[in-house]
């Protein structure tokens, strides 16, 4: 799904510097990618590397967000824009560590 080089991308797409800080987190994330094939597994474990690691010096929050709206438009999922930002503020203040929440999380912002 995603790879470390297009994280850095988007995080400088997003305003950031692209200097990771935590980057055996997002090493953790791509790997982990490829144990399951459930996209939106797939997808938590890279939100979590950015909300609650902190792979980037900055903007991890825009990160993830960035990352879950291009997943979900690249896989033709109607979502609600304002539910996705609202997610990545819930999961960052309370610290949401387990990938399987993350995902269920997620999932209640899909139309």
């Amino acid at each position: 799904m995603w790879e470390k080089r297009e994280m850095v991308e988007l995080n400088r797409s997003v305003g950031g510097t692209g200097k990771m800080v935590n980057e055996s987190s997002l090493d953790f994330a791509v790997s982990a990618q490829g144990q399951t094939k459930d996209w939106l597994l797939q997808l938590a474990y890279m939100v979590r590397a950015l909300l609650v690691d902190h792979a980037f010096e900055d903007h991890n929050k825009r990160t993830a967000v960035a990352a879950i709206i291009t997943t979900f438009e690249e896989m033709k999922i109607a979502y609600d824009p304002y539910a996705v930002n609202s997610l990545a503020t819930r999961i960052a203040k309370k610290n949401v560590r387990n990938v399987r929440t993350i995902r269920s999380m997620m999932k209640d912002a899909i139309r």
